[in-house]
């Protein structure tokens, strides 16, 4: 038997609203039988791309190809894809089994067949005990899992979800994610799921797409962009980043030497051959030292003069914001046992210092 292929291409794909360019020619490939996830703000495009590869929008121009087939044309019933919509959208008069074998049944199947099959998907999401009951009787947890046997009674190639964690609360929130991961990885079928949280991104997928404005910033495994943001934007909406500029000024042991104001002195681990240009990189707030030593210059590393001007107490983490010229922003996440070995105030002077393979790079 001849392996299923459940590659999703996109070519140049766009979504035209009159004037305004929701998608921007993306280009995109999502590994068969991999998980991944649509990143970003709101607006920036990828419920337009998620409903276009659902069928559900009309594209504008390009392709998209699953497995090895041309889909732009096929209605959404006549594609190997299931949705499950963010508010679930089960019919309300209508028992759970009868909501999981709804599809089946307007395909003309019998109904102790697609009872059968509907009772064998309630079961593989933990739900048969309540094949019964009607979703009003259901939390909002129990209704996710009936939505989610609906969209895959079809035995779809792809799953596409749309913010599917976002009505319920944090805890939960947590729980369902585990088990959709679970599940995905038990039937080996493509998901795409649509989301604005990056730590829900980070936890479930093999490859994180973050879309700013239509157009695609970064797509790469979750380690990857978050240890490497390829701009300014993905090291700003992941999190966990300062970012700083300053003038380049020449090399120093193989690295470039960058300027700032108010003394700050930087150290990238890459030749910069545009002295005098301007140049932005990334360091992770928790790769950050701090000292209070305003007069301290390590040659070494890279060192930045600032006053701290908040101290937040997190539990293992202790998070300071600091003012400095070369940032806009600047935060420091420092171990509980580190910062209270050498604690400090608002209204301090203090040096933040880091290595120079810490610094990364921004395009």
């Amino acid at each position: 038997m001849a392996a299923v292929n459940r590659e999703i291409r996109l070519e140049r794909l766009t979504k035209r609203y009159g004037a305004v360019v929701a998608v921007d020619g993306i280009d995109l490939t999502i590994a068969d039988g991999s998980y991944c996830c649509l990143l970003g703000p709101s607006g920036c495009g990828k419920t337009s791309t998620l409903r276009m590869i659902a069928g559900h929008e009309l594209i504008s121009e390009g392709e998209i190809h699953i497995g090895d087939d041309l889909v732009n044309d096929l209605p959404p019933a006549s594609r190997p894809t299931a949705m499950m919509f963010q508010n679930y959208a089960l019919f309300p008069h209508l028992s759970c089994v009868d909501n999981v074998a709804f599809s089946l049944k307007m395909r003309g199947v019998g109904k102790a067949e697609r009872h059968a099959k509907a009772r064998q998907l309630l079961e593989l999401v933990h739900m048969e005990d309540y094949a019964g009951r009607l979703p009003a009787q259901l939390s909002g947890g129990q209704q996710q899992r009936i939505a989610l046997a609906r969209a895959l009674i079809t035995n779809p190639k792809v799953l596409l979800l749309d913010e599917p964690l976002s009505a319920l609360d944090p805890f939960l929130r947590i729980r369902m994610r585990g088990e959709l991961k679970k599940l995905q990885q038990e039937l080996g079928i493509t998901f795409v799921h649509v989301t604005h949280s990056q730590e829900e991104a980070m936890a479930l997928a093999d490859l994180v797409v973050v879309m700013n404005e239509g157009r695609i910033e970064q797509a790469s495994d979750p380690r990857e962009v978050y240890n490497n943001p390829a701009t300014a934007f993905v090291a700003r909406f992941i999190g966990g980043h300062n970012i700083l500029t300053g003038r380049v000024d020449g090399t120093s042991n193989g690295m470039t030497v960058v300027t700032g104001g108010a003394g700050a002195r930087f150290m990238l681990p890459v030749r910069l051959a545009d002295e005098g240009s301007t140049i932005s990189f990334a360091v992770r707030t928790d790769k950050i030292d701090l000292s209070t030593d305003a007069q301290r210059q390590d040659n070494a590393n890279s060192y930045l003069p600032a006053v701290v001007q908040s101290v937040e107490y997190q539990g293992n983490w202790v998070q300071l914001g600091l003012e400095a010229e070369s940032a806009q922003e600047f935060t420091v996440t420092l171990y509980e046992g580190t910062y209270f070995e050498s604690p400090v105030s608002a209204g301090d002077q203090v040096v933040a210092t880091w290595a120079p393979e810490d610094a990364h790079v921004l395009r």
